[in-house]
């Protein structure tokens, strides 16, 4: 099928144009399985044309230089982050990974590419979801969309800091992707009060509306397609690994992430049921280390017993098990909400969870003609509904995708025209020039 796929494509690209002037091709995309299209690579013949290389350099920040970093994560020695230079005067565009993501996943690699040629110099930034982020640069607990847009917004100033002599700016972009999408909204309102940028253009890519319903959504495949039951998750979890083990031998090394299991899950016989598993277990393994990191930078309690002291020698089997079976509700309901109360007296369950969503700043969203909005129709971390109310907050700001799933798209052509046009502003977003 991917064969005859990429044959239709390529006769499409040598056959002869009967009219120069003819209507550009409708978008086509290969995976209409809205979870296929979320963890299946698209086929390089779809994929748009990047740059191989590009003159990228990481650089790292010491956002807190007093703060101690417990002995069990001392191969953290501050926030790494990277940087894409032009050679020339050029605007300057952060952009935020999503959940449980590094600065340098192949990803944010490919997203730095693209902005990179689209004549920007690209500062990439780890989510603050991830473990790197929670040690170095989080000032509390990940998950507040006002506190981790103020940890975000902290380190992007230091990091411009660090750069600023080298690169030659003429304004400033912000963007990110699923998670780090919905943080941008965040940060972008965080600058209007604080105006150290000034953001000329911010892209919400595959945002969700609500975070925790997101998650939730997210954590209930998990719950749903494990067989026999979440009673059966840790002889599961085990057989998965088991499996992919026997099918990664000879494979380089890898981290164990979202992206290292998609690619390793491309080589095993596909079922929705597995396809829907395995983002629920990414998505379960993202929260885990989240989960446990700010436990243990918050002196534990929750995972491991209180003031415990972990070294780099210390086994964390048991506390990599009890992580493994918490959901980011009991995460929530037992950890986060208690804890925001006690710094936020009188602040509700429901106040809360309010502003986690996109809806606490739809005023602002809406007014605000400087955001743009690329997304998918199918995508799976949204509710019912949720693509109609962003089309109604964004307008003719939004490019609606009709598939793509969850990110699935995101190098498609098409995708990364209405991306690069957005923050450009030489194309209105949906392929024509205004």
């Amino acid at each position: 099928m991917m064969r005859l796929l990429a044959l239709i494509f390529l006769l499409g690209c040598f056959c002869p144009a009967h009219n120069a002037g003819a209507e550009p091709q409708p978008y086509f995309y290969p995976f209409v399985n809205p979870y296929e299209a979320t963890v299946m690579e698209l086929p390089k013949a779809f994929e748009a044309k990047l740059p191989e290389e590009i003159p990228a350099r990481e650089f790292t920040l010491r956002v807190f230089p007093k703060r101690e970093i417990p002995g069990v994560f001392w191969y953290e020695n501050g926030l790494v982050c990277s940087i894409a230079r032009q050679n020339h005067r050029a605007p300057l565009i952060f952009v935020i990974a999503g959940t449980g993501a590094n600065h340098d996943t192949p990803r944010m690699k490919k997203l730095q590419k693209a902005f990179y040629q689209g004549g920007f110099h690209v500062i990439s930034i780890t989510s603050p979801t991830h473990m790197d982020f929670v040690v170095n640069a989080s000032a509390g607990l990940p998950g507040d969309s006002l506190d981790d847009a103020n940890d975000l917004y902290r380190v992007m100033k230091l990091a411009y800091e660090k750069v600023r002599d080298k690169i030659d700016v003429s304004g400033f972009a912000l963007t990110g992707y699923s998670l780090g999408a919905f943080n941008a909204a965040f940060v972008a309102k965080l600058d209007e009060e604080e105006k150290r940028f000034n953001f000329s253009k911010v892209l919400l890519i595959n945002p969700p509306v609500s975070l925790y319903d997101s998650v939730s959504a997210l954590d209930q495949l998990l719950v749903d397609n494990v067989p026999g039951g979440m009673g059966k998750f840790d002889p599961w979890f085990r057989s998965v690994f088991a499996e992919f083990a026997s099918v990664t031998k000879g494979m380089e090394p890898g981290g164990l992430s979202g992206e290292f299991l998609y690619n390793t899950y491309k080589r095993l016989p596909p079922s929705e049921e597995k396809l829907a598993a395995l983002i629920g277990l990414t998505f379960r393994m993202s929260a885990a280390n989240m989960i446990f990191t700010a436990d243990v930078m918050n002196g534990g309690g929750y995972i491991i017993p209180k003031n415990a002291k972990l070294t780099a020698t210390t086994s964390l089997t048991r506390y990599a098990i009890v992580s493994f079976n918490t959901r980011f509700i009991d995460y929530f309901n037992e950890w986060f909400l208690p804890s925001i109360q006690a710094k936020e007296p009188g602040l509700t369950r429901q106040a809360l969870l309010e502003r986690m969503s996109l809806r606490s700043i739809e005023p602002y969203l809406k007014s605000a003609g400087k955001i743009g909005l690329v997304h998918n129709e199918d995508d799976i971390i949204l509710a019912p509904g949720d693509i109609g109310y962003l089309q109604e907050v964004f307008g003719d700001r939004a490019r609606i995708f009709p598939t793509g799933g969850h990110m699935g798209n995101m190098f498609h052509p098409d995708v990364v025209t209405a991306m690069i046009g957005f923050l450009t502003g030489k194309e209105d977003g949906h392929g024509n020039n205004p």
